[in-house]
């Protein structure tokens, strides 16, 4: 009996919300590239129209993750425990909510990176939207896995993406330590308290990496 056909004795899919979830994550994380290059050239009001997106985006986010955890009752079958199911979805909600984090602190307290750290943050944030982006790669390989019966094939690739997305995580702690060094060298000149949320802000853009790879990790777990 084929995925579709057990889902229709027993419930609906739960995998395609959970994919749809993580696609609006994804959408979520990287405007946050367009942000900052909007508010580092002063665009303050355009800067304002990207953090609304980023804000609706983790709503839309929430209201996925709601109406999957609704449409799991209990004794629902499932090709995948309950349990490691809801745990991923959680762990990409709460990416969806550090990129919200970051957009509103950067907003709410007209944050710019100095011109000196500002390279080095700008990778370090793209490599954190690739290792999102990687992450929401894999999870829509749930599907297949589940369809295939998860052949050796289709298990390899998603093996392989998250050895990457491992990679990746490993490359941005070096980049977040680097872009700390250097600010910690531009302190002077710079208020006190727009220092401590430089820091905070460098931090929770490395998070972003931390909680890709561990989707990663989770959906590691689904396979075995």
């Amino acid at each position: 009996m084929t995925l579709s056909n057990i889902f229709s004795v027993f419930g609906p899919s739960p995998i395609k919300p959970l994919e749809k979830h993580m696609d609006t994550v994804q959408e979520c994380v990287s405007l946050l590239r367009p942000l900052f290059t909007e508010i580092n050239q002063g665009h303050w009001d355009e800067g304002e129209k990207i953090r609304v997106e980023v804000s609706n985006l983790e709503t839309k986010a929430d209201d996925i993750k709601r109406d999957l955890r609704l449409s799991l009752p209990k004794g629902l079958f499932l090709a995948v425990p309950r349990k490691e199911l809801l745990d991923c979805l959680t762990a990409q909600d709460r990416i969806a909510n550090k990129a919200q984090d970051i957009a509103n602190l950067v907003m709410g307290r007209k944050l710019v990176m100095p011109e000196p750290v500002l390279e080095l943050y700008l990778s370090l944030l793209d490599h954190s939207i690739q290792a999102c982006s990687l992450a929401r790669k894999a999870i829509n390989e749930l599907d297949e896995l589940l369809e295939t019966g998860f052949t050796e094939k289709v298990v390899l690739l998603v093996e392989d993406m998250i050895k990457k997305l491992n990679v990746i995580e490993h490359d941005t702690e070096d980049c977040q330590d680097e872009c700390r060094k250097i600010l910690f060298k531009h302190e002077e000149g710079l208020q006190p308290v727009d220092v401590i949320f430089l820091y905070k802000v460098i931090e929770w853009t490395g998070d972003l990496a931390e909680r890709a790879q561990l989707v990663g990790g989770l959906l590691q777990t689904l396979m075995h």
